[in-house]
């Protein structure tokens, strides 16, 4: 089984057991802590995914580097080290977190546009793109000068272009098929 199909039932399971609880978003900010924790420290990467170091040294560091979670996620932690699955932790965060915003029908957009919008620009494109998506949009905004105007939109696998580099390119075709 593939590590994503893995990854996706035990956040998908996590996250049942947290909404049934009513301590989703707890879940989710131990989860980020432990993300932004892993993505930090190499070390503790590499002892997650050993092979040689056993289920059971892996949850003692686990409980000792974060002991200020939750006594849920600890024991979801747990599990995890257990199943020999701390491999896929930072899969499973990330599933959980996709999961989540699934189930609350919020799409993560990315929006790279060539000058800085101000907060009424700002809140027309995230209007419209949630129109666009029938989903609440959260918007990730970038600065691209390259794009010379206009912005792009990242949602999921669909990228809608709408700068002038890209226009200005699409020109550029029209005219040396033509010629």
């Amino acid at each position: 089984m593939s590590n994503t199909v893995t990854s996706r039932r035990y956040a998908s399971a996590l996250l049942d057991v947290a909404e049934e609880a009513g301590i989703a978003e707890q879940i989710a900010q131990d989860l980020e802590q432990v993300r932004t924790t892993l993505e930090g420290s190499k070390e503790l990467t590499a002892v997650l995914k050993s092979p040689i170091v056993n289920g059971d040294a892996k949850s003692r560091v686990l409980k000792e580097v974060f002991k200020g979670l939750s006594e849920k996620t600890m024991l979801f932690l747990d599990l995890l080290c257990k199943k020999k699955r701390a491999a896929i932790l930072l899969e499973t965060i990330e599933e959980y977190s996709a999961l989540r915003d699934e189930r609350e029908g919020i799409v993560n957009v990315d929006v790279t546009s060539a000058i800085e919008l101000d907060s009424d620009q700002s809140k027309k494109l995230i209007d419209g793109l949630a129109g666009y998506t029938g989903k609440k949009v959260r918007a990730k905004l970038a600065l691209d000068e390259e794009l010379l105007g206009g912005v792009t939109v990242k949602i999921g696998d669909t990228i809608l272009d709408n700068s002038i580099r890209h226009q200005l390119q699409l020109l550029n075709s029209a005219l040396t098929e033509n010629a």
